[in-house]
């Protein structure tokens, strides 16, 4: 049984950055295509990044160029670099995971969800 456990929130100011790491419990992680999704108060739950084992990835336009997508198999984590924060980033942030998924399509087709972790930016 695949268990993802999400980290790294927490509470930042305008412009500053945070890491969050998603760890895998489970085998073979380079089969599962990684990816992060978040969700805002009163909001629907959004994709944001996607990246596959062998490490192309995907970003939703609403993110391109502030929030990165890594993975580190060698420790089975996916990472979520989130830089330039706004307050408009506050949300709950889902780690996703499906078997050979594509990139673009694992928030939508996930098999397994973590159970999130919060930032909150303030302005």
């Amino acid at each position: 049984q695949v268990q993802l456990v999400e980290s790294g929130g927490g509470l930042v100011q305008t412009g500053e950055s945070l890491k969050l790491s998603c760890t895998y419990s489970g085998r073979t992680f380079n089969l599962y295509t990684m990816g992060w999704s978040r969700q805002a108060p009163g909001k629907e739950r959004e994709f944001l990044a996607g990246i596959s084992g062998s490490g192309t990835t995907y970003y939703d336009d609403s993110v391109k160029g502030r929030f990165t997508i890594s993975r580190d198999n060698a420790k089975n984590t996916v990472y979520l670099q989130l830089d330039s924060l706004e307050p408009e980033d506050t949300a709950v942030y889902y780690c996703a995971a499906r078997k050979w998924g594509i990139p673009s399509r694992v928030g939508n087709l996930a098999e397994f969800w973590g159970q999130g972790t919060l930032v909150t930016v303030s302005s």
